[in-house]
């Protein structure tokens, strides 16, 4: 009972912690995001800032030597040769021109190739009529390596959708062909975010890619207001997409460790609080048993000796002591039975003699008085003849009854002196 309230306590302790920590975690993670992304932006918008200024230098020395095609093309390949982010620059004239939308500052050019292209277009005007446009080619995979460091995680990446949804920045150059919707018919999440980054929404979303998740934070590519610049709204997305285990990747497994940790310290501490209550109580378990065998009349078994030094060890120790005057007290009282049973013995051996003198007594006596009843019944027929025929009778028949009733009285006085000597032995014995 003790480990489970402490493991509720710990768990409840746990789960505040961690979910405050997991949101604490969030929003460093929204923070760090949102000022990558901006720095993210920012960057990219400089990149494009000095491709729109170097692309305007030469048009300034190009324009002045419009009607001369071979100078054209050295400044247009003196341009791709000099800025870096620049792969390619050429003049499109008007007529050649239907293929690109000459109405926007960069147009997004479809590619057959694993790497897309978009443009910087810069009209070229004669006089008061638009002749042509300066394109200059920005490579997609420059800018990802380019921005490749400005990752916040070391499995973030971030990219840029135009305002169609085609990738203009993705680390998978096999990709920069791919409108994200068509990412987005994979998983609903994706749609999700995709419609969001296309509205121009700020935020974040959780997604998921091939089985993993994900979590991607964007805002609207705004581009910095620069005098002589022009400021077309692009209506681009800027993202970074974080791995969810670069976000709660340490989060997670410290969550395992301390469950870990946790899991194996109760277990610890339910080890130990078994093993020293078990020690601790050893003694109340020796009582217990020595108890019962004294109720069972075991009083002589001794009572293992305590060296605590608490209550257990002084109950134990007075325990001790009850059980050894109980068995004192037990001896004596087995004494005293003893020696009132051999005292029982002799009274009943006295008894059963004094019994079997009172059956001779009355033996005796029956036996006597059956021998002086003859004599006393025929003094007492003598005596009622003599006295019923006194004067019937002569002195001879008188004096023969007279001598009859003598010997009879004598043969009575005989039993009866016997009777006496054998009360008196009989007395004299008990």
């Amino acid at each position: 009972m003790v480990i489970a309230a402490l493991a509720t306590l710990l768990m409840v302790a746990l789960i505040i912690v961690f979910i405050f920590s997991r949101k604490l975690l969030k929003e460093e993670a929204l923070q760090d995001a949102g000022q990558t992304l901006e720095a993210t932006v920012l960057q990219i918008d400089n990149i494009l800032l000095d491709v729109e200024q170097a692309s305007g230098n030469i048009y300034w020395k190009m324009i002045a030597h419009i009607n001369q095609p071979e100078k054209v093309e050295v400044y247009t390949h003196k341009l791709a040769e000099i800025n870096p982010y620049i792969s390619d620059c050429r003049v499109i004239w008007d007529t050649d021109s239907d293929a690109i939308d000459t109405n926007t500052a960069y147009w997004i050019e479809p590619s057959n190739e694993n790497e897309g292209v978009f443009s910087f277009l810069l009209p070229i005007y004669q006089g008061q009529q638009k002749v042509g446009v300066l394109k200059s080619d920005v490579s997609p995979s420059l800018l990802s390596k380019i921005i490749r460091d400005t990752k916040p995680s070391p499995n973030s990446f971030c990219m840029l959708l135009g305002k169609s949804g085609s990738f203009i920045v993705y680390p998978d150059s096999s990709l920069l062909n791919t409108n994200i919707l068509e990412l987005a018919s994979e998983d609903p999440t994706v749609a999700d975010a995709a419609e969001s980054m296309l509205a121009g929404e700020r935020g974040y979303k959780h997604i998921k890619l091939d089985g993993e998740h994900f979590y991607v934070f964007f805002k609207p590519f705004e581009r910095i207001a620069v005098r002589g610049r022009a400021m077309e709204e692009l209506r681009w997305s800027a993202g970074i997409i974080y791995p969810e285990d670069d976000i709660f990747g340490d989060y997670n497994r410290l969550l395992y460790y301390v469950l870990i940790i946790a899991i194996v310290g109760l277990l610890l501490l339910l080890f130990l609080c078994r093993y020293f209550i078990h020690r601790q109580f050893l003694p109340l378990r020796q009582l217990a048993m020595s108890a019962q065998h004294i109720a069972e009349g075991r009083y002589d078994e001794p009572i293992p000796d305590c060296k605590q030094q608490d209550e257990v060890g002084r109950l134990q120790k007075h325990f001790m002591q009850m059980q050894q005057s109980l068995s004192t007290r037990m001896g004596e009282m087995q004494q005293l039975a003893d020696t009132l049973k051999e005292r029982g013995d002799v009274l009943q051996a006295a008894y059963e003699q004094a019994e079997s003198a009172d059956r001779m007594k009355t033996n005796f006596l029956y036996n006597m008085s059956n021998q002086m009843m003859s004599p006393v019944s025929n003094i007492y027929h003598s005596v009622m003849a003599i006295s019923n025929n006194q004067n019937k009778l002569n002195e001879e028949e008188t004096n023969q009854m007279v001598e009859e009733i003598r010997q009879q009285g004598g043969k009575v006085t005989s039993l009866l002196n016997q009777l006496i000597e054998d009360s008196e032995k009989i007395i004299n014995k008990e």
